[in-house]
């Protein structure tokens, strides 16, 4: 599957059934648009969420972020750091944001580290509450970080 000029996984048919076949993936740098945010896919184990996450609409932004994170998982790095820093997030994207983090849970379940640290600048008791719930909900441990400024 190709998006954006870079090859993350192939899928092969055999006996019926499909197989996902390993490649080397990619750091994959998304520019942030009005909005949506900012997001590195780095296989070393970086992944960066800044910005502005108000978009209601599917797109490929959403679609290209989720096959990144389904062939990191064939083989993560040993810690996976996971940085959220949103100036607003909006309930649709709110909930791709909980199945990123759901799906990036998958890390801790081969015996390797995930540490997510979430960024929220010190007045915004909504996003605030909006990760304590994700966290919450799909049992995902969050450090929130309450900074001046994002």
């Amino acid at each position: 599957m190709t998006f954006e000029n870079f090859s993350i996984i192939s899928f092969k048919k055999g006996a019926n059934q499909y197989f996902i076949e390993e490649m080397n993936i990619e750091v994959v740098h998304i520019l942030p648009t009005n909005k949506t945010p900012e997001v590195l896919l780095n296989p070393d184990g970086i992944i960066k969420i800044k910005g502005r996450a108000i978009d209601e609409s599917r797109t490929k932004f959403s679609d290209q972020i989720m096959v990144w994170i389904d062939a990191y998982l064939l083989n993560p790095a040993k810690s996976t750091e996971v940085i959220i820093a949103l100036e607003y997030l909006n309930s649709y994207n709110s909930i791709i944001l909980a199945s990123v983090l759901k799906k990036l849970s998958q890390v801790n379940q081969q015996s390797k580290r995930l540490v997510i640290k979430w960024y929220i600048e010190g007045d915004d008791d909504d996003l605030l509450e909006r990760g304590k719930y994700i966290s919450s909900t799909f049992n995902i441990p969050i450090e929130f970080i309450m900074t001046d400024q994002i």
